[in-house]
């Protein structure tokens, strides 16, 4: 049988604006790279940036709960401009803070 996987718990946020930037910044990046280069990117990154600092102010540490939080709010978001999706993004913003934790 399977092992459940563990939960992930960020670091305490000290300066959540920064997080959310260098979120944004990574994001935008993986969103040109991973398929193609479009405008509506930035505003994709910068909407994920958005909720993950809130949520991060609001004291949230749990990386599942932050994927969660990203992916019902972004559900509101305009996707017919990209090819990406609310799902897409929310697993990018998981697998990027998994990366800048050293979680593979």
């Amino acid at each position: 049988m399977a092992e459940p996987i563990e939960s992930v718990t960020l670091p305490p946020a000290k300066q959540p604006v920064q997080e959310g930037a260098w979120l944004q910044t990574a994001l935008h990046e993986w969103l040109d790279e991973e398929f193609l280069a479009e405008a509506i990117n930035q505003d994709i990154a910068q909407r994920a940036s958005q909720v993950f600092v809130r949520q991060r102010m609001e004291g949230e540490n749990d990386l599942d709960a932050l994927v969660m939080a990203i992916l019902t709010e972004m559900q509101g978001f305009d996707f017919s401009k990209s090819f990406y999706s609310e799902f897409a993004v929310a697993n990018a913003v998981g697998d990027l803070l998994l990366a800048s934790l050293g979680i593979d």
